[in-house]
């Protein structure tokens, strides 16, 4: 490392953080995450570093260590249902503040400027970016992620029944809200994320039939 980048680090990272964490990493489609030490990474503008208190296994995580998706970037950290504590900002970063509670999703970054993401349609984005699939994950000590696609999540929730919220119930409370007031809730099929919206719907007194 040039001494020029090790003094950029030094000034960006707080004393109080490693410099270096474990990360569980794919290197090669099909064969078994690796267990390795990475250096610590320095959040950028608008990113924030976290401290990772748990990450969920998604079926798509499964998918992208058997291959079965298209153009990975490798080596990855997989991992997109992360819990954790902001543990530094980058620059530029509002409304955030040191040791609050985070989630971190799927949807890792959108370019800001095409036809969706003007239409508040950022998961559609022709150029998105992924958590765990184009993005270092969670399957760490530590991560960063763009602070625009961060979650504030309360303090009492259990980290790691919070993380799966964080994709199936992301997709789930999209399709229930799709269904407005409707008191009687059709689902097709019943995967993660129809299984959370269940649990929810009943909660609010609506009939649920699953097909």
């Amino acid at each position: 490392m040039s001494s020029t980048n090790h003094a950029s680090r030094t000034a960006r990272t707080p004393a109080a953080l490693p410099r270096s964490m474990r990360a569980m990493v794919l290197e090669r489609p099909g064969e078994a995450l690796k267990a390795v030490d990475l250096p610590l990474p320095v959040p950028q503008p608008g990113q924030i570093l976290l401290r990772v208190e748990a990450c969920g296994v998604c079926r798509t995580d499964l998918h992208l260590v058997d291959g079965e998706l298209p153009e990975p970037v490798l080596p990855m950290v997989p991992g997109h249902e992360i819990v954790g504590r902001v543990a530094a900002l980058g620059p530029g970063v509002q409304g955030i503040d040191p040791g609050l509670r985070i989630g971190v999703p799927w949807l890792g970054w959108t370019c800001g400027r095409c036809h969706y993401c003007r239409r508040h349609q950022e998961n559609l984005c022709d150029h998105a970016r992924f958590t765990g699939y184009q993005i270092h994950g969670g399957y760490a000590e530590y991560t960063v992620a763009d602070a625009r696609y961060c979650f504030p999540l309360d303090d009492a929730l259990d980290a790691a029944e919070a993380a799966p919220l964080l994709c199936a119930g992301l997709i789930g409370y999209r399709a229930l809200a799709m269904a407005g007031d409707a008191r009687r809730i059709g689902l097709y099929g019943f995967g993660a994320a129809a299984h959370i919206i269940c649990q929810v719907a009943v909660w609010q007194g609506r009939e649920v039939y699953a097909f």
